[in-house]
């Protein structure tokens, strides 16, 4: 009678663990940035404040109410009244409005354009890539805050003009990224590949080149946000932005310098404390996408 097969010696494998997506792993390590997951915090409480807090707490911002011109703030004004009586509380969550809007707006036009022609420059190459990033060269030598006092000094923009300008003047640092990503991308099999088997040119871009660019775009385009909200707030405080009726942060701001010698803080501090919390939250967010799809980071 032969002896018992002993199974002792024979451990089990441990099961596999299940792979983790590469979008999944991104979420994981922005999460684990502490500083990009209070800059989202502080974007979605402007987005709430600004969109939806005027349905909470209603007031007039079109009116002149001399009546209560430059009161500080108390229970009936909770960040008091600027000089011609409107609610500063509700001018903030107006202003925060059209800021976000030409920010975002802009942003994404910008970061679209720059992908276009970031894309087609790499991808095309030689002679053609030259004259295109040559072009992009010339753009950036000039300040954009210089194009935006000429432009503004010539006409008065209304919010789709300003975004129009914003979206014209801020494509030329998200084409170079896109363009050094394309550089690398097009010479991958995959893309290859399909040029072997009679892709076209813009099958190429649109089907491979683009979406495996996606994390650089996305990074590009929160820092675009940022500059143009920054932008945005320069020309407005210069007297150059959006016109009144209509304000913004970079407006309140201007407008609250005038009254700084005579005490009224509540005029400066919430528009000034409101510009730099909310692109520094974009920048952060920035900062956290960039190491989150960082693939040398993921080791």
């Amino acid at each position: 009678m032969s002896a018992p097969t002993s199974l002792d010696g024979l451990a089990a494998k441990p099961a596999p663990a299940p792979a983790v997506s590469g979008t999944r792993l991104a979420v994981r390590r922005f999460l684990r940035n502490r500083l990009a997951v209070v800059g989202l915090g502080i974007v979605v409480f402007f987005v709430l404040f600004c969109f939806v807090g005027p349905l909470v707490y209603s007031t007039d911002q079109t009116h002149t109410l001399l009546q209560q011109v430059n009161q500080s703030p108390s229970g009936a004004h909770w960040l008091g009244t600027d000089a011609v009586g409107h609610d500063e509380l509700g001018r903030l969550m107006y202003g925060g409005k059209v800021s976000l809007i030409v920010g975002l707006s802009a942003g994404v036009l910008a970061t679209v354009i720059g992908t276009l022609w970031g894309a087609a420059a790499g991808y095309a190459g030689g002679w053609i890539d030259a004259v295109m990033m040559r072009v992009v060269d010339a753009g950036i030598a000039i300040p954009a805050l210089f194009i935006l006092l000429v432009v503004s000094a010539i006409t008065t923009p209304d919010l789709t003009g300003l975004v129009l300008i914003l979206g014209l003047i801020s494509w030329l640092v998200p084409s170079r990224l896109v363009r050094a990503e394309t550089l690398t991308l097009k010479n991958r099999d995959f893309v290859l590949t399909l040029r072997a088997i009679g892709g076209s040119h813009a099958r190429a871009i649109i089907r491979h080149i683009l979406p495996n660019s996606v994390s650089t775009v996305i990074v590009a385009a929160t820092f675009q946000i940022a500059d143009a909200i920054l932008l945005v707030a320069y020309v407005s405080y210069l007297g150059l932005g959006v016109q009144p009726p209509s304000t913004d942060w970079g407006g309140m701001l201007s407008t609250g310098m005038t009254a700084a010698y005579s005490g009224y803080w509540w005029l400066i501090v919430p528009p000034g404390l409101a510009i730099i919390l909310v692109v520094w939250a974009f920048n952060a967010i920035g900062d956290g996408l960039r190491d989150a799809f960082d693939v040398r980071g993921r080791a």
